[in-house]
């Protein structure tokens, strides 16, 4: 067994490498492993392009974690790394010292880097940082292709520098370049350039996919081909999808060619959908596809459908579905359901209530006849950690009622309820006082009923009164302690 070499001594043969480029490619075939991060820190902030170029060349990590020393919209420590990554694609055989197979421009590979960088004795990450064990055979295996990790947040009209010189490096490089994302996070950006862009990436490697812009339904169907081909999509969030006048007549072959590419997310697990305009009379269209159970290799966890109109019998066809039994996070806010029968929401929470741990019915129109109906079925959502009803018109009776039937509920942890009713005079301007007292006569119920518990009263926005924000600004937090 070897005795690993003394850090000083380690790091005294470095700052003499890191002065003398001449020496670095015949010295790195003969480097101990563990000088090879603190020696690439060194000759990285230095900006010895030699060093840095020749390092890379005989990398001995399966991965090379740059993005955790690099500020990526700065070209220049890239273009060196990427340039020495042409002289290994350009190679036949790989050398007998590299064995870099990945290229991570993520910001995370902190640890790593931090492990080295004060001293040389500590083990190896176990992040997949560890060399790979060197053959004692002189036989060369061929070069695989590249991949090249990176996080796509695309938030401006055009491309930044940074972007648009690794985008050109590898369109010339296909073929010997695995472009990989696991996250997709879409602003203010033309579709055609995020087209352009996403014909370069290695779209089953995408996990997550958040759009964060108004789209239309035109521009969703144009993304919606892209979209089918990210088959290991987990989590897909879109937001603002809407329906211009021009595209009415059109809009059913919009939709069709949107949540057609369902039937492809097999492993799709968490949904949302926030204010997609188009969904209104048509969700069994996007439901048959979610849920379609031959597709599906795991069960829908989260769905969110929120800031939109429904039907009646939209939420029908919801209840309906036949994996929504596995269903662990319910948010409809935002869908009124003022006119809806209460029936309606009774049924869905019964489909949904051995499994639901997270329950969002803010600003739904939720009435006191709604609360009634589905209070004896909430009372029986064992595994409920969250609800929130507020931005609904509830009077003191009905809460009340509420957790009296909740307090069952031994995992319910986060409970966000609208202030009462009665704390507002009949103008909408919200009584201080009268709330105190209120939040007052909650407390001795909770104390009664045994268990305790905190909840959050909001009184902003009410619904009542045009959406208007009252004050005070923090909800109250009413909690109870039990004495034992």
């Amino acid at each position: 067994m070897s005795v690993p070499t003394p850090p000083r001594l380690l790091d005294l043969a470095g700052m003499h490498l890191i002065r003398e480029d001449a020496l670095v490619s015949s010295a790195l075939e003969f480097l101990p492993t563990e000088l090879f991060p603190p020696l690439f820190m060194d000759a990285f902030h230095g900006r010895h392009i030699k060093t840095l170029k020749a390092m890379v060349q005989a990398w001995p990590f399966v991965c090379l974690p740059l993005g955790g020393l690099i500020d990526l919209p700065h070209v220049g420590p890239l273009q060196a790394v990427l340039e020495a990554l042409d002289v290994l694609l350009a190679q036949k055989v790989r050398s007998r010292r590299c064995k870099l197979r990945v290229l991570d421009l993520r910001n995370t590979g902190q640890s790593f880097w931090n492990m080295w960088s004060g001293a040389s004795t500590h083990g190896f990450s176990s992040f997949g940082m560890a060399p790979v064990a060197e053959q004692s055979s002189k036989t060369h295996q061929p070069l695989a292709p590249l991949k090249i990790y990176i996080e796509l947040c695309l938030k401006k009209m055009t491309l930044d520098n940074f972007l648009t010189y690794l985008l050109r490096w590898i369109e010339q490089r296909k073929a010997s370049i695995h472009l990989c994302c696991k996250k997709l996070t879409i602003f203010a950006m033309p579709v055609e350039n995020v087209i352009k862009v996403l014909n370069m990436v290695q779209l089953d490697c995408i996990q997550e996919v958040q759009v964060n812009w108004i789209w239309h339904l035109s521009t969703l169907a144009k993304f919606a081909p892209l979209l089918g081909q990210m088959s290991n999509v987990q989590r897909l969030l879109l937001s603002r999808i809407h329906v211009s006048a021009l595209e009415k007549q059109e809009q059913q072959e919009q939709v069709v060619q949107f949540t057609s590419q369902f039937l492809k997310l097999h492993h799709l697990q968490d949904l949302y959908l926030d204010s997609p305009s188009f969904l209104e009379g048509c969700l069994d269209q996007l439901l048959r596809r979610v849920w379609n159970i031959a597709c599906l290799m795991t069960p829908l966890d989260h769905l969110a459908i929120t800031n939109c109109r429904l039907t009646e019998l939209d939420l029908t066809h919801l209840s309906q579905c036949p994996n929504i039994q596995q269903l662990k996070g319910l948010d409809l806010s935002g869908v009124t359901m003022t006119d809806f029968s209460p029936k309606i929401l009774c049924i869905l929470l019964e489909q949904v209530a051995a499994t639901l741990q997270e329950l969002n019915l803010e600003q739904c129109g939720i009435t006191e006849s709604h609360l009634e109906s589905i209070l004896p079925v909430l009372s029986c959502c064992s595994q409920l950690r969250t609800l929130s009803l507020c931005g609904n018109v509830l009077p003191m009776a009905i809460m009340e009622k509420l957790l009296r039937h909740t307090t069952g509920l031994i995992n319910l942890s986060d409970e966000f309820y609208p202030a009462p009713q009665e704390s507002y005079s009949p103008h909408g301007a919200l009584h201080l006082g009268r709330l105190a007292q209120l939040r007052d006569k909650l407390i001795e119920i909770m104390r009664d009923l045994g268990r305790p518990r905190a909840i959050w009263l909001s009184s902003s926005p009410c619904p009542c009164w045009s959406n208007k924000t009252f004050y005070p600004e923090q909800p109250f937090l009413c909690h109870c302690y039990m004495s034992a």
